[in-house]
């Protein structure tokens, strides 16, 4: 929290300088400069454009979009975005298979379109005559309601990607078929980071799901994380991933708590315009090494994080620390009486019988070869696809400048085929 309010204060002492130095004048040399009238202009020249919404950027590039909020179970409202049909097509009365795709950790709808119409997977989708679905978990931007909690009361932050799984992605699911319309049965799935841990969460908890899905594409996939690279998560494991004091005090809260006015900020001065991009770019340790969209870093930069709670985090520690893909751990006493065990339940992969690809690589720090493969075994119906370049990580499944031809195009491919042999 310290460093991002040092990277805000850096920010706005950026923007000021520029936006409210006369025109002209050396942005950076003040001699000279009368602040009585600098600051007491009364047309100032620090203004916050309001920040666009995943259906204002695909409105901006053409293509009709909608938003819908979708009650859950348990009585959570959640933002779900849609791409009907496309204009380059106007295919809107012929038949559009459906496609709902789900965000990683602390991320939103905002992620699958951030590489534009060329080379954004739900542009393409949408393009390849389907009917897209992108969702938005619990407690994130577009999913802050509820019908009877505030995000100010801590139950509405008591939820890990367990409840993601198992009430969102479901109530996606069943909402996206009803208002579809074509009578269809089952959708395409498409998952990065925990969208892939939140679709195993709930195909193996409430199997039944299973035939709502036709094929189901896993991006680095997270599961078991016993063999993760990530040093951070080595770091706190051991005093979060347990029940111990520290993770008591950090439980059933909002991380890095939403606020619009910063969004908005640090759309204004990290957007893919911004004149401080290279600085927000070494802020955010965005690599101009050319392995990264540039634009869809900068944008997925200043929408994230979108809005998550600690349980998540301390859910996943709890997978590193323990090598098992299980339910939350509430500690002996509640466990037994959420699980009747002191100890909590594994996930029954073995129940998700839906085809289910696998993409992964050798350089993800997050799901490492040896877990996804651990994961495959368990699997009846998988598809791997090994990653050939070595240096593909965790962030090059969303933002890599080759992500079309290697992931975006081959995905596609998979689910055409599947779509024409239901017609043979």
């Amino acid at each position: 929290m310290k460093n991002r309010l040092i990277v805000a204060l850096l920010l706005l002492w950026l923007c000021t300088g520029a936006h409210c130095a006369p025109p002209g004048s050396d942005t950076f040399n003040l001699d000279g400069v009368d602040f009585y009238q600098l600051f007491n202009d009364p047309e100032g020249h620090l203004k916050l454009n309001p920040r666009l919404k995943t259906d204002d950027r695909i409105r901006a590039h053409g293509y009709p979009a909608e938003l819908h909020h979708v009650p859950t179970e348990d009585g959570y409202i959640i933002g779900l975005f849609r791409i009907p049909y496309s204009h380059k097509l106007q295919n809107q009365q012929t038949n559009r298979p459906i496609v709902l795709m789900q965000h990683g950790i602390s991320g939103s709808s905002d992620n699958w379109i951030s590489m534009g119409p060329d080379n954004a997977l739900a542009f393409q989708l949408v393009d390849a005559g389907y009917d897209v679905w992108i969702g938005n978990a619990r407690g994130n931007t577009y999913s802050r309601n509820h019908t009877w909690l505030s995000t100010q009361h801590p139950y509405f932050w008591r939820f890990s990607w367990h409840e993601i799984g198992y009430f969102d992605i479901a109530a996606m699911i069943d909402y996206a078929l009803k208002a579809n319309g074509q009578g269809q049965e089952a959708i395409h799935y498409v998952g990065h980071s925990q969208g892939t841990t939140v679709f195993l969460a709930l195909m193996s908890t409430r199997p039944e799901y299973n035939a709502k899905i036709k094929t189901s594409q896993l991006l680095a996939p997270v599961a078991y994380m016993n063999n993760m690279g990530s040093l951070l998560a080595k770091a706190t494991g051991p005093y979060l991933g347990h029940r111990t004091v520290y993770a008591l005090m950090l439980e059933s809260q909002e991380f890095l708590p939403y606020n619009d006015f910063l969004l908005a900020f640090l759309y204004n001065t990290c957007g893919p315009d911004s004149r401080f991009l290279n600085y927000c770019k070494q802020l955010h340790n965005i690599s101009n090494k050319g392995r990264a969209n540039s634009t869809a870093t900068a944008i997925n930069a200043v929408t994230t994080p979108a809005g998550v709670s600690t349980n998540q985090f301390l859910h996943y520690l709890q997978e590193q620390q323990s090598g098992h893909f299980r339910l939350y751990d509430f500690g002996a006493k509640k466990n037994l009486i959420a699980y009747n065990a002191e100890v909590p339940p594994d996930y029954p992969t073995n129940l998700i019988n839906c085809e289910t690809h696998l993409w992964y690589a050798d350089n993800d720090e997050m799901a490492a070869v040896e877990d996804v493969r651990r994961l495959a075994e368990a699997l009846p119906n998988k598809v791997m696809h090994h990653m050939e370049d070595p240096l593909w990580n965790h962030g090059d499944f969303a933002t890599n400048w080759e992500v079309r031809k290697y992931i975006n195009d081959p995905i596609i491919q998979i689910m055409n085929e599947f779509e024409d042999a239901l017609q043979n």
